[in-house]
């Protein structure tokens, strides 16, 4: 350690501490990764400010804290194990003042981080999710994807707030020292956040490949394994007329694998290039060819873990797993299943990959039998000791992971891979873009039920929190026909939508009613959102909050579930939404109520089976943007730009119109406001609500593209 008259450094392993008792700043540099802490710092004891002065006593490894009178009172000390810094204020003696330590300033951090939650807390109700550059009271931490680097902060009292330049943010930490106790602030750099917690294959997405959700559509939800080529095309025609303008890309063709129409899966051939004739007569390129003709990428179902084909068993015996009695082992994926550790199965599972990619022409790939919820899947399976001494060679260390790298092979670096069902926990992590997080939102043969729209949110809160980092997860189809209630339909559909997972469709398009099929476009595209909390979560959260942060603006959009059976008040405190004290006023999408000015709380009655999605903003003194009925984000997706004209009394909207559809922008008009005209060079109406206090302007136009909206007042 080493330290100067005019200024105190000190070498604290892996952070070196600086003060300048002028200026009263100090700075934290981690030299290793380039990231900087500098901040003035303060200690305010009743209404006297007191200063952090050099050491005084010859004792160079502590500040001082020195007050009115000039006299050292207790001391600022500094603490290092490895990558973390503890900053500990203590009392010289048994002193009776009370006073607050603050630290303010700027962190240097990535260009590609974003703040969030590491530390879960007691009690907690609300599950944060975050769009954009967007701020909360909650979150004590920096997270840097492509690093898998997270920057901890501990303190009494922890705010982070982003700033315009990438990577830098504005932070203060405070803690009070009392008579009985200290005040301490802590920074981790925590290395491997996620690697050494919960995914040891960790490696981020791959944003060439794969820069969005996925979204599309596939049969097999509301067809089972019935689905005919024709049936496929036919879905697609309708989808291409009504979804993929929105923005829904993929059709993806299951069971076409020989003897595949009709369960159990372990009965398909799977491992054969074989094709269901009687469903899929032209074969499975021309089908790619025809979705692609579509404006759609075709995708592919395969479950190559086994096979149902006793021939291809009796061709290729030695490559498939069998007990110490000679019986096949039987799984999921096959009455036959595959010897991992057969350098041959590996070779022929790429080999076909490679012909459905490459061949056949298809471009995503949904890759079943991997992970469940028993062994008969084989992630699972292959870990079996009696498996494993069953295998050529017993010593192979990763069995699965053998399988997983070998499909990336076989569909090529520029195909999407959703791994299904996928884990963060396995090698799918590294190889995957996308997961089945979810279980199957209907069993076979069955209509959806709430009691499967329950369980696929319990798992979309239990693993959300990799999200859009580690690849992007699917919570299973989106389904909104008339076996749900149009309330559970709406829950369904923002269980989806709301965390920005990927998003794909089910049912039969042709027989949505108009309202039906509003809830799959208001899904479209996938808003771009990553968790705000970075740790899982095992109860049903009854509050979901998606900060938005755009350059023009920053608001929250609140969905509030009630999972009873009974009609239930729910809501939340502004501070568990991280949102500061003040005046809001919200605007609730699914009903189109305008709930007018709140100051301590979120809240509305909510049915049975329901979900209520507020957009809540800070109130501001002049008109402002409420809602937008085009996503279920509420301006997240298609709100580009928004400006106050004080001279003109005008706001100054540009939106993304989808072609033929009408978009309705609702904004608050406060009192002493009276509305004059919209304007667009789209077709536009506007009308008043609410007794005046929410001005509707609709806007549509024959092409789709980005378009002004002026409301002048």
């Amino acid at each position: 350690m080493e330290t100067v008259a005019a200024a105190f450094i000190l070498a604290l392993g892996a952070w070196t501490a600086q003060f300048n008792e002028d200026a009263q700043v100090l700075t934290l540099t981690h030299a290793e990764s380039a990231i900087e802490l500098s901040g003035e710092l303060s200690f305010v004891v009743g209404d006297q400010a007191w200063r952090v002065c050099l050491p005084r006593d010859g004792v160079n490894t502590r500040l001082a804290l020195v007050d009115v009178n000039n006299e050292t009172q207790g001391y600022l000390t500094f603490n290092t194990q490895g990558d973390r810094l503890d900053a500990l204020v203590y009392h010289r003696t048994r002193q009776f003042y009370n006073g607050t330590l603050t630290y303010r300033g700027q962190v240097s951090f990535r260009e590609e981080s974003f703040p969030c939650r590491t530390y879960p807390q007691a009690g907690e109700r609300v599950l944060p999710l975050v769009s954009g550059k967007a701020d909360s009271s909650s979150f004590d931490s920096l997270f840097a994807r492509e690093e898998d680097l997270a920057l901890r902060f501990t303190a009494a009292n922890f705010l982070i707030a982003n700033t315009q330049t990438p990577g830098k943010y504005q932070f203060e930490a405070s803690g009070r020292i009392e008579e009985a106790s200290e005040a301490s602030f802590a920074v981790e750099l925590d290395k491997n956040y996620f690697q050494k917690r919960w995914v040891p294959h960790y490696s981020p997405i791959d944003r060439e490949r794969c820069p969005t959700a996925p979204t599309g559509w596939l049969s097999w939800n509301t067809y089972f394994d019935t689905a005919t080529a024709e049936d496929n095309l036919a879905e697609a025609r309708i989808g291409k007329e009504f979804l993929q303008p929105f923005g829904c890309e993929i059709w993806n063709i299951e069971s076409w694998q020989g003897n595949s129409d009709r369960l159990p899966v372990s009965g398909f051939y799977n491992l054969g290039l074989e094709v269901n004739e009687k469903q899929f007569p032209k074969g499975m390129k021309q089908l790619a060819d025809d979705i692609r003709a579509l404006g759609f990428k075709p995708g592919l179902w395969t479950a190559p873990f086994g096979t149902g084909s006793k021939e291809f068993y009796e061709a290729h015996k030695d490559w498939f797993l069998h007990d110490e009695n000679g019986v096949p082992m039987r799984t999921w994926n096959g009455v036959y299943t595959i010897d991992p550790s057969n350098d041959e199965v590996i070779d022929w599972i790429c080999h076909i990959h490679d012909v459905f990619s490459h061949e056949w022409g298809y471009e995503f790939f949904k890759i079943d039998g991997m992970s469940g919820s028993g062994s008969g899947y084989c992630a699972h399976f292959f870990e079996r000791s009696e498996v494993r001494a069953a295998f050529k060679d017993p010593t192979v260390v990763a069995p699965f992971e053998r399988c997983v790298k070998a499909f990336r092979e076989g569909i090529g670096e520029d195909r999407i891979f959703l791994a299904c069902q996928g884990h963060f926990t396995g090698p799918e992590a590294m190889y995957a873009d996308a997961a089945r997080t979810g279980a199957d939102i209907v069993h076979p043969n069955q209509p959806v039920k709430w009691a499967n729209l329950v369980q696929q949110a319990g798992r979309t809160l239990n693993q959300v929190f990799v999200n859009n980092i580690v690849f992007f997860s699917d919570p299973d189809n989106l389904l909104v026909n008339e076996a749900l209630t149009i309330e559970e339909a709406r829950v369904t559909t923002t269980v989806v939508a709301l965390p920005g997972q990927l998003t794909f469709f089910g049912d039969k398009l042709g027989e949505l009613p108009p309202e039906r099929m509003r809830l799959l476009q208001q899904t479209l595209p996938v808003c771009d959102v990553h968790p705000g909390a970075l740790y899982p979560y095992f109860s049903y959260l009854p509050v979901w909050d998606l900060r938005i942060g755009r350059d023009f603006g920053t608001w929250d959009v609140v969905a509030l579930f009630n999972w009873t059976e009974e009609d239930a008040t729910i809501g939340a405190d502004l501070a568990e939404l991280g949102l500061p004290p003040g005046q809001y006023c919200a605007y609730e999408f699914w009903t189109n109520q305008y709930l007018g000015e709140i100051d301590a709380r979120v809240e509305m009655a909510v049915p049975a089976h329901a979900v209520r999605l507020l957009a809540v903003h800070r109130v501001q003194d002049r008109p402002q943007f409420l809602s937008s009925d085009r996503h279920v984000s509420q301006g997240g997706v298609d709100l580009k730009d928004l400006s106050w004209n004080e001279d003109a009394k005008r706001l100054e909207a540009k939106v993304t119109l989808v072609a033929k559809n009408k978009t309705t922008l609702r904004f608050r008009v406060p009192e002493g406001f009276q509305f004059s005209k919209a304007e667009s060079n789209a077709d536009v109406d506007a009308a008043l609500e609410a007794d005046g206090k929410v001005l509707a302007v609709g806007v549509q136009a024959e092409e789709s593209g980005d378009y002004d909206v002026v409301a002048t007042f």
